[in-house]
């Protein structure tokens, strides 16, 4: 890779870890704010979560992987 390239997926890492802290804050404030009221969306509110996670790990190991 590129230096340019590096540097374009060092942001979309960045971009990535952004998007699953916004999903774990949703999902912090169903747990803090809504239950037990709201239990029923605790799995779509995982997924989502899980899900950006999934993303980021996946970009970060690359982004570790050309950085070498």
């Amino acid at each position: 890779m590129t230096a340019e390239e590096i540097k374009e997926l060092d942001a979309k890492v960045r971009k990535a870890r952004f998007v699953l802290s916004q999903k774990a804050g949703v999902l912090h404030d169903l747990i803090e704010d809504r239950l037990p009221a709201d239990y029923l969306e605790i799995p779509a509110y995982a997924e989502e979560t899980f899900l950006a996670c999934k993303a980021w790990d996946e970009l970060n190991k690359k982004l570790i992987e050309n950085k070498i």
